[in-house]
């Protein structure tokens, strides 16, 4: 039988670099140990500070960067499927290069170090929230993504979203039209929105499409104005949590049961229930 144990791994993440990715590094060290086949990093796991997001999105226009260097290496060396979270890109997916701004971009490495997809985050958040920051406005830095990301994996066909994503039910639909079997979401939820928001949607996304859903998030202080909610967990197509973290660095991980989705669409076949469909 194929081990299908995927971990999600919950960071706090500073400003420094270096630290970022030797943090990084161990979680994804632990995920091995305890025998995940893949490991999901948070949003901006190595890059926080929006500040530093073009100079770093210049560093990785290449596979060289070192950002993607480290993902590709730390695939290889411990034989794990990695999904990175999302990092600062300075170019399309087609190779265009951008001056003044970057794409959140989620890079999926192979057991092999071989990049195997990109997503870039189409949804971008401007909005205020009651915490110390107060106002975030992720379009100045950031240019949205266009395409809907699937790919196969032996653990079945992975869907790609990140954060902000999750407010927006029509790019999870369209992942399941693609075949997605389960679904990660790199987050760095604030405090605030995480609090009121996070659950009731990762648990809907994954009950209305009937997939997995594997949510790691970006959970604690990282400066004095900054504090995102965590709660990284893993939700199956019934809408149960199977697995959950609460602030702090730290992993979980469970078996995605390709069972539990099969029988789960089987005695309740809601996708050919369906009656509206999106016109063209």
């Amino acid at each position: 039988m194929t081990n299908r144990s995927v971990a999600v791994l919950q960071m706090v993440s500073g400003h420094d670099l270096d630290q970022n990715l030797a943090d990084a590094r161990e979680l994804l060290e632990a995920a091995s140990e305890k025998g995940a086949v893949a490991a999901v990093l948070p949003e901006n796991f190595a890059v926080l500070s929006t500040r530093q997001m073009l100079e770093r999105g210049q560093d990785e226009r290449t596979p060289e960067g070192p950002i993607r260097s480290f993902l590709a290496e730390q695939a290889r060396r411990l034989g794990l499927w990695i999904i990175g979270g999302s990092l600062p890109i300075a170019a399309r997916p087609d190779g265009t290069e951008l001056s003044d701004r970057v794409r959140a971009s989620c890079l999926v490495f192979n057991d092999e170090g071989k990049q195997v997809a990109r997503y870039d985050k189409i949804h971008l958040f401007d909005a205020h929230v009651e915490d110390a920051q107060g106002r975030y406005r992720e379009s100045e830095t950031f240019e949205p993504g266009e395409d809907v990301v699937t790919v196969d994996t032996p653990f079945g066909c992975l869907g790609l979203a990140i954060c902000y994503d999750l407010r927006f039910p029509e790019l999870f639909r369209l992942l399941r039209e693609k075949g997605a079997e389960w679904v990660t979401l790199p987050s760095a939820f604030t405090y605030q929105t995480g609090a009121a928001h996070w659950h009731p949607l990762v648990r809907a996304r994954a009950i209305e499409n009937q997939f997995w859903m594997v949510a790691a998030g970006q959970g604690g202080e990282h400066d004095s104005k900054r504090r995102t909610y965590g709660h990284s967990m893993i939700v199956d197509p019934w809408g149960t949590m199977t697995a959950q973290v609460s602030e702090g660095m730290t992993l979980t991980l469970d078996e995605l049961s390709p069972e539990r989705l099969e029988t789960t669409r089987d005695r309740m076949p809601v996708w050919l229930h369906r009656r509206l469909q999106p016109k063209a």
